[in-house]
This record gives C-alpha cells, structure tokens and sequence, in this order.
C-alpha cells in the first residue's frame, strides 16, 4: 500500500513538473526524452532557460546520461605538453601567447618533448597531448619530428596531437594539401587530434575572437579530412566570452551534422572562456566568462542535443574547477578530462583549479559524485574499473 502512495506521488509529481513549464520547454525537453533530434531553436530555447525550468533541463540531461553511458565517469592518464609559447596569431582570448623576440619565449626541441612524453608513460600516462602556438620558424617538418621523437621513446604511448589550426598551417607552409599534410603526420606517428581552435564556429564571432585563425569552413576541411584519413578529434566550444546562445546552439548542431557525416568525433568538451589576462577581456570587448548556471546549461543541452551521435562530454575541471565539474556529472556530463600533469594556456589566462589531478583525486571527485570511477584510453576503451 505504502509503494502505491508512493508511485502515485510521483506520477502527480512528474505531471505538475511539466505542467509548471513553459510550453517550448517542455516540448523540446519531451523531444529529448524520447531521444529525438532538438533543432537549434529548442536547443536555444534550452539554453536561456531559467529556474525551475533549468533544475528540469538538468534533470533530463542527467537521465538522459544514465541511459546513453550509464553510472561510470571516465578519465585519462595524460600529460600535456605546450612546446612553444610563440604565436603570430595572437587571438584576444589568449594570455599565453608571445612574440619571438619576447624575453619568456620559448620552443621545446623534440628530443625534450619525447623526454616529458617519457617521463609521463613512467608515471602511468597512456597519452601525450601536444599543442603550442604558431611559431613562424617551424611547420609541418618540426611536427613530424616531435611525433617520431615520441614514438621512438615511448612507441606505445597515444599521440594526441596538434589542432585544426596547427594543421592548416603546417599545410599551408609546405604548400601542400590537408590530406597530404595529416599524412606525413600519420606516418610519424600521430594517432588522434584535439578539435580545439575551434572557439565558436560561427565566422561573425571568430573575427573578433581570433580574426588571424583558419575560418569555420576550413576547420570543417581539416577535421572531415583527419576522420576520413582514420584519425579520430574530439571537438570543443570555447563559450562565455562575447557569443550568444544562439551560436552555441548553432555551433553544437554543427557538430552532430559533422558526426553524422565522419563518425569521428570521440567526445565534446565545453570548454569555459577563462577571461581575467586576456586581452579580449581587459579591453572590454567580454564579459568575466560564463556564469556556474551557465556552464551547467551548456553541459546539459549538449548531452541532449547530442545524444545518440557524440555521447562522451567531458567536464573539463581546468577551465570549471573540481567542484563544478563534479556537479556538471549530474548536468549529462561522463567524463573529467585528463590528469595533465602539466599545463599552460589556461593558468595563462588565469585559471586557478591547477595544472595537475593526479589519479587518485579524480577517483575521489567521482566516487563522491557517486558514480564509479573508470581510467580510459583516449579513444574511450576502458582500461580499470575502480570499485
């Protein structure tokens, strides 16, 4: 008897939960529900939502994470290494650029870039990731290099390497194609790419974020070309700096239709704007990042809208910090990210969660979420439970 209250408490419940929302809402959360496709307007209806109708959003995307990938939360074993710090790009939301002639200047030469790689594969990592600037002295032949370096240390250890844009201009440098360029990358030894530089991929925005960087089409071009070559990117937004809703909507419908076409993307990460030393915001061309509710809206829509086509997010917590990237699990997200080990794009701007998380706190984080902690290959196979 007491069982039937119940159920019939929560029956009333869940019906005066939708009845409380705002009809868009509740369609598109329903759409969702029933694992249907969200367009960009519902996705954008999503994303302004406010209250209890956020509360609800969050719930949904939590359920709908429980069904797509269960009750584990993944992590890798990595370390990041920025082997330069130069950059004739210098997009407005980056600290860690300098000019060549810059007194902190610096370029990694590949024998110290495999010695990190080394000292990460005996400390447990299974992957390097490598990114830096876009140094005017090197391309395409550095890039190789730094790939066979590792690979003749550390021949088992994952390269994660090199973004978009990295990869446009070493292709555009050696006068070559994209396709000839991932190539030579491949040969040396490249297994997967980071879908960074991607920022917001809407043009309008990238000409004040990053006007000097590859368009949207042409990171489209280079992204389709790794995936139809066999390498597998994640992908990535950088939002809460001068975008709207709208774009991010835009930018994640982008992303499905693109994982429609390759079917290699292995994951999503949202990656929050980290504003106090950049130039973008120092100017006052941005406001301070995105607000907590945001970042748990972008997370949750995101697992909604990408559900059943990109179904690894990762919650980043570099860019969130521990404790709003344990709360972003119960926003649809199923992954932290990496142990890093290193890193210097983010503390450049002013992050302050730190450049290491080692294993053990990332099984903490997770297990006090409760959900069950799990080290995973950077292509997602799973490597150890923890019970």
């Amino acid at each position: 008897m007491e069982k039937c209250r119940l159920s019939s408490g929560l029956e009333k419940f869940g019906e005066q939960v939708f009845a409380g929302l705002d009809s868009q809402v509740a369609e598109a959360l329903n759409k969702a529900l029933e694992g249907l496709e969200l367009s960009v307007e519902e996705a954008e209806t999503l994303l302004s939502t406010r209250g209890f109708e956020f509360q609800v959003l969050l719930l949904a995307a939590d359920w709908v994470r429980k069904r797509r990938v269960g009750e584990t939360v993944t992590f890798v074993v990595n370390r990041n290494v920025n082997f330069t710090n130069v950059c004739q790009v210098r997009c407005s939301f980056c600290a860690f650029s300098r000019p060549p002639n810059a007194s902190d200047a610096y370029l990694l030469k590949p024998e110290t870039v495999a010695e990190r790689a080394a000292e990460a594969w005996k400390s447990g990592a299974t992957e390097v990731c490598l990114q830096g600037g876009i140094h005017p002295q090197i391309g395409l032949e550095y890039y190789a290099e730094v790939l066979k370096a590792v690979k003749s240390v550390v021949p088992r250890i994952h390269t994660h390497a090199y973004s978009p844009m990295e990869v446009h201009y070493a292709a555009e440098k050696a006068g070559v194609s994209i396709g000839e360029a991932l190539k030579v990358l491949r040969e040396a030894g490249l297994d997967s790419m980071p879908g960074t530089a991607a920022e917001i991929l809407d043009d309008r925005v990238r000409a004040v974020l990053c006007p000097r960087k590859l368009n949207v089409e042409r990171w489209v071009e280079v992204v389709k070309t790794a995936h139809r070559l066999g390498i597998p990117t994640t992908c990535t937004m950088m939002y809460g700096h001068v975008d709207s809703v709208r774009h991010r909507a835009g930018h994640l419908a982008l992303l499905r239709s693109l994982q429609k076409e390759t079917g290699g993307f292995t994951e999503f990460v949202p990656l929050s704007f980290i504003y106090p030393k950049t130039p973008l915001y120092l100017e006052g061309l941005a406001k301070p990042g995105a607000t907590g509710i945001e970042d748990l809206k972008l997370h949750a829509v995101a697992r909604l809208m990408l559900q059943g086509w990109i179904d690894n997010i990762q919650a980043s917590w570099v860019k969130l910090g521990p404790k709003l990237a344990q709360a972003a699990l119960y926003a649809g997200a199923n992954d932290l990210g990496g142990t890093l080990m290193e890193e210097n794009i983010s503390k450049a701007a002013g992050a302050t969660a730190g450049e290491h998380m080692p294993p053990s706190e990332l099984v903490r984080i997770i297990k006090e979420a409760g959900r069950t902690p799990a080290q995973r290959t950077t292509t997602y196979q799973i490597i150890k439970i923890y019970s």
